[in-house]
């Protein structure tokens, strides 16, 4: 059998597609909703920080260490076949979302954190001037600078909690690579899960590229 028959079997691919298609919609449902969930909870997360005080600060600080030491497979296998020691289980779609959210938020929180830090102090100063409260300090002058300050490292971020979504694998949700690896089983052949690191490519190298261009134009705007 020649290395295309092995790996780059087409009939093989054509048959797998419809399973690879339907892993393919579940994994991109899992990485935008931990995306989103991660974002909003390290916005919390960073105004605890920076502004909570005692004994909020430090509980913010020690969250943001844990979960950015924890690796997110450890972190799923604990929430999925833990937590029903207790009474609590979770399906594999929010078993999974919950361990990526929690660690992105974590990661956001520190990557915001950077942003506001990196706001001039006169735009503070001058939206105390105008009055403006604490929170509309935050909401109408600071995070709109911040946000822009840091959207590619936060693109970055999402890349990762995308890729990671194949994790979980592990907890038997039928996603993308858990598809790829029952049509391989089912066809004695790898080409279903070259077809799968081919879809995971074409997803997610539009971003990478897209990063790399911010990258360079928020360099050319800052020389």
């Amino acid at each position: 059998m020649s290395i295309f028959d092995t790996f780059l079997n087409w009939s093989v691919f054509v048959e797998a597609l419809p399973m690879l298609l339907k892993g393919l919609w579940i994994t991109v449902g899992l990485g935008l909703t931990a995306i989103v969930i991660g974002f909003v909870g390290g916005l919390i997360l960073v105004m605890v920080r920076l502004y909570g005080g005692m004994p909020l600060s430090p509980l913010g600080i020690a969250y943001i260490d844990v979960f950015r030491s924890i690796p997110v497979l450890v972190l799923l296998i604990v929430i999925y076949y833990a937590l029903p020691f207790v009474g609590l289980r979770l399906s594999p779609f929010w078993a999974a979302t919950t361990a990526l959210s929690l660690v992105s938020a974590a990661y956001s929180a520190e990557i915001l954190r950077a942003g506001i830090e990196g706001v001039p102090q006169g735009q503070f100063e001058a939206a105390r001037a105008l009055g403006l409260g604490p929170i509309r300090q935050m909401i109408d002058i600071v995070l709109p600078q911040a946000i822009k300050l840091v959207i590619p490292p936060l693109t970055s971020n999402s890349i990762n909690v995308m890729k990671d979504t194949a994790l979980a694998s592990v907890v038997a949700m039928p996603d993308l690579l858990k598809q790829a690896t029952q049509a391989q089983a089912l066809a004695a052949n790898p080409t279903p899960l070259i077809g799968a690191a081919v879809i995971y490519v074409i997803l997610l190298l539009p971003f990478v590229r897209s990063v790399g261009l911010l990258e360079s134009r928020l360099n050319r705007r800052g020389r």
